[in-house]
């Protein structure tokens, strides 16, 4: 029988550092749950902190310096001290993290599609031709443009419930978001369609999350461990290899896509001009002792199709 951890070995207190959106501190109080139902003892609480990438809203995220936005100033908490671990959506985290930080757990993978939500419409395919459909993701936009040419694309930035809003509001026809955050919200009876991985290949790490701590913190790994999914941590750390071999960042139209079957992990990833026009896709199959091999592996495949020439037309 598995036991739990015994209270002396961790600490009197614990701080995790959050963004203040709704769902980032859903996802902080989730693992806040967690650890506090493992470590009794142990005080764990929450420091809310609003970033650069929650105060600017009226320009899209590739064009004011990317994802790293949402991480920075959780990061300077934990390197001043005044939080131990940072809890991120993956998808959120850049590919190289600056020296001294460390994922030190991947918690497991929540739905990682994209979904439609719309008022009127069941899904893609029932879109009018010039119905305006909301993104804030160029992997989105690209997918979309190839396949649904007739429909505008134009940005939504904001947290889930500002974009929600702005959609009832009559200003698109519907919005993508990732199915998870609106299943983590309890807002889930707002997807009309979940859009299969096929047709909208996700963003490399959608779905899952990151717990973030400083490198000569390893008594935080120790810690965290009993929440790490290894599956997962496999699928991502495949996902990322092929982002960062691509310098792949949220200016980039880049998709990637990991699945466990059996000892086998699958990886799927393409990379497009933002209009949809140009677009290399590649698949392998790993193992996941190795996945960064994978990730490696399928970076040079989509390279072999044009990806280089591709990314540096952006």
């Amino acid at each position: 029988m598995k036991q739990t951890p015994q209270a002396p070995t961790a600490p009197a207190k614990l701080v995790i550092a959050s963004r203040e959106s709704a769902l980032a501190m859903w996802q902080a109080e989730y693992i806040r749950d967690r650890l506090r139902a493992l470590y009794p003892q142990t005080a764990v609480s929450i420091l809310g902190m609003t970033t650069q990438g929650d105060q600017i809203l009226d320009v899209t995220l590739s064009k004011i310096g990317g994802k790293g936005l949402f991480v920075k100033e959780l990061e300077t908490a934990l390197e001043n001290g005044s939080a131990d671990i940072a809890v991120h959506s993956l998808k959120d985290v850049p590919m190289h993290l600056p020296p001294g930080f460390m994922l030190a757990c991947i918690g497991e993978r929540e739905d990682p599609r994209d979904a439609f939500v719309s008022n009127n419409f069941a899904n893609l395919d029932a879109l009018p031709a010039g119905s305006v459909v909301g993104t804030s993701s160029l992997r989105r936009e690209s997918q979309l443009r190839a396949r649904f040419p007739h429909l505008q694309i134009e940005p939504l930035r904001g947290n889930v419930q500002t974009r929600l809003r702005k959609l009832d509001e009559g200003k698109y026809a519907a919005i993508i978001l990732a199915a998870a955050g609106l299943k983590r919200l309890g807002l889930g009876n707002r997807i009309r369609d979940l859009i299969a991985t096929e047709k909208s290949l996700p963003a490399v790490g959608q779905g899952a999350l990151g717990i973030e701590c400083m490198t000569n913190r390893p008594d935080l790994t120790a810690l965290l461990a009993p929440l790490h999914h290894a599956d997962t941590a496999a699928c991502v750390m495949a996902e990322r290899a092929l982002s960062r071999a691509l310098a792949g960042s949220c200016q980039v139209p880049l998709g990637g896509f990991a699945e466990v079957e059996g000892t086998v992990l699958r990886l799927r990833g393409f990379v497009a001009s933002p209009d949809g026009k140009r677009m290399a896709r590649a698949e392998q199959r790993g193992t996941t002792a190795d996945p960064e091999a994978l990730g490696n592996a399928v970076a040079q495949a989509l390279r072999a199709q044009g990806a280089d020439e591709i990314l540096a037309a952006l």
